[in-house]
């Protein structure tokens, strides 16, 4: 299974996006969230019906980004939680497109987003600030 197999589809981030808001707000304590929960949260900016929810979160079990524990009073029920953090996952996916799109070049990845695009001097000095942090 390649990289690109083992990310999530624009579709499972959304669902991706409502666990680590779940578990941002929990601080790590409890349980993970429900099915029905992540739909609550999706459905507000995405109509997903059950059905889909739940190949999308199968897809998402079998691809190792979410693991889930069946609940004690209720085995029907099951609570998800992230096996990936965000920032995992965002830094995988930049791999991904700079390695498409670029071919691995990072440097022209870089300079085609920031060459094209209007910039405040604060974003060129917050630009400047992080260049300089990497130099060290």
């Amino acid at each position: 299974m390649g990289n690109d197999e083992k990310m999530p589809t624009e579709r499972e981030w959304l669902l991706m996006e409502a666990i680590w808001s779940y578990e941002e707000k929990k601080d790590g304590t409890g349980e993970g969230i429900t099915s029905s929960e992540i739909l609550d949260m999706v459905c507000k900016t995405d109509e997903m019906t059950v059905r889909t929810e739940r190949v999308l979160m199968h897809h998402l079990v079998r691809k190792g980004l979410v693991g889930y524990t069946v609940d004690a009073q209720d085995s029907r029920v099951y609570h998800y939680y992230s096996k990936k953090t965000k920032e995992e996952c965002l830094k995988e996916k930049q791999q991904d497109f700079i390695d498409l799109y670029f071919s691995g070049n990072r440097v022209g990845a870089a300079a085609s987003f920031i060459k094209d695009i209007e910039l405040s001097d604060s974003d060129i000095n917050e630009l400047e600030k992080i260049l300089k942090q990497r130099k060290k």
